[in-house]
């Protein structure tokens, strides 16, 4: 099948009032970002505290040797599947609950995109408990304040309040002119120093001792990288509602490939340096004890409030594409105010099984939406959904000829969850992710119909 190029309309974006912003394709004069804009977007939201508490799960059972080659080939492989869906949001100007309308047809595509939207929730709250304890834990080290529900009260709530600020202004702009502008440097620069800090220690009976310490054994090589691969799939799902924004697909994919593999490997990376420099410590009171440790984890916290907003925005999309009587600026809101709130009453620290089950959902579903969608151009959802029964029209649409259901794209995601567990508990040495989602890409792949652009 030959692969072509999408044309798209220079229309206005839909609004609350002239349809739904989240199942209309973007015009393309509201698409503002370059090559460098989707590198930085995702060089940055690849940063996290959380990236380097998984990196940290890898050692001691593990070798470093083979923790390192894991963490190198799961990042290109995971960066290189996000890459490729940010393409297609880019190519069809559809936003995640978009791409999901087209594979899955519009009635079923609801059970997915509540799925997002619950681990959605889910990840916003695990950051904001993440900042909160790391800005806790500065306090009490800069000014010796004591730790009390009090202080995790009002640290939860400032930066939930620093969440609503941001998911009330603009998107494009928050990326373009405070990411990639005054962000990203300065993590960078915390990363180099907390690198350098670590590396010295972890290497102080010499690099040969280091890179060939043996591992004590408890997880495969395939598991270890089951769990890298497994943070890149968890942006999966919203990829495509930055992408969108994109000038050119192939920008989108090489921007969003290169931006968060680096970051991936770097963060993994530097989670295992941790691990083994200081074992058992945690790691925001390991990061503290670097020197200049207090500076750069607060310029890590200040770059960790961008993937709350990229959550909470991905959030808003979704459920926007639900509810398209509510904004998207107004489900944002929401989303942030109730995600504060979860984050004063829930124990979010059991972060390893979180992040597998979720790639035992999204990796079969994003197979089956790569293996339907790439290469594809001209897509039209089904107007009922996508604006005309609010008032609006979806351009390109014809009236009401969408499938409400397509059962072989169902039958490929349900029979690759199962997979994906099966694998995971039969035969964990090979790995599930990786063959899990080349299982349900190809089979996508093969039994879509020729032609069949319309969804």
């Amino acid at each position: 099948m030959t692969t072509s190029t999408t044309t798209i309309p220079p229309s206005r974006p839909p609004t609350a009032t002239t349809g739904n912003e989240a199942l209309t394709p973007l015009g393309a004069d509201h698409r503002r970002f370059g090559w460098f804009d989707h590198a930085a977007l995702w060089l940055s939201l690849g940063v996290g505290l959380l990236v380097m508490q998984v990196g940290a799960y890898l050692v001691p059972a593990l070798g470093t040797r083979d923790a390192m080659l894991m963490i190198v080939v799961g990042s290109i492989v995971g960066a290189g599947v996000l890459g490729w869906t940010a393409r297609i949001g880019c190519d069809t100007g559809l936003a995640s609950a978009g791409l999901m309308h087209a594979t899955y047809g519009s009635a079923f595509a609801r059970l997915p995109i509540v799925l997002n939207i619950v681990q959605l929730i889910g990840w916003t709250t695990f950051e904001l408990v993440v900042m909160r304890d790391g800005t806790v834990a500065i306090a009490r080290q800069a000014f010796g304040i004591d730790v009390t529900t009090t202080t995790m009260i009002v640290a939860t709530l400032v930066w939930g309040a620093v969440l609503l600020a941001l998911i009330s202004g603009s998107m494009v702009t928050l990326v373009r002119r405070f990411v990639a502008r005054f962000g990203l440097p300065l993590v960078l620069i915390s990363l180099l120093w907390l690198s350098w800090q670590f590396a010295s220690r972890a290497m102080t009976s010499g690099w040969d001792a280091f890179w060939n310490r043996p591992g004590a054994g408890g997880m495969s090589a395939m598991a270890a990288l089951d769990l890298v691969i497994a943070m890149p799939i968890s942006w999966l799902p919203l990829v495509a509602d930055f992408s969108r924004h994109g000038h050119n697909g192939r920008a989108a994919l090489a921007g969003t490939w290169v931006g968060y593999a680096i970051a991936n490997i770097w963060c993994y990376g530097l989670g295992v340096l941790v691990a083994l420099s200081l074992p058992g410590a945690d790691l925001v009171s390991a990061l503290l004890l670097a020197q200049g440790g207090l500076i750069a984890l607060g310029l890590i916290l200040i770059d960790e409030v961008d993937n709350a907003y990229g959550d909470v925005y991905s959030g808003s999309m979704a459920g926007h594409s639900l509810l398209p009587r509510w904004s998207a600026r107004r489900w944002g809101m929401v989303l942030a105010g109730a995600c504060a709130g979860l984050a004063l009453i829930l124990p979010m620290h059991s972060l390893e099984p979180f992040l597998l089950m979720l790639s035992s959902v999204f990796v079969p579903l994003y197979g089956v939406i790569i293996g339907r969608m790439a290469g594809r151009s001209g897509v039209v959802l089904d107007t009922e959904d996508a604006g005309a029964k609010h008032g609006g029209a979806v351009p390109g649409g014809a009236g009401g000829d969408g499938r409400r259901v397509d059962r072989s794209a169902v039958l490929i995601w349900v029979s690759g969850v199962i997979v994906y567990h099966a694998l995971s508990r039969l035969a964990p040495a090979f790995g599930a992710a990786v063959p899990t989602l080349v299982a349900t890409f190809v089979v996508a792949w093969a039994t879509r119909r020729a032609g069949g652009d319309r969804a």
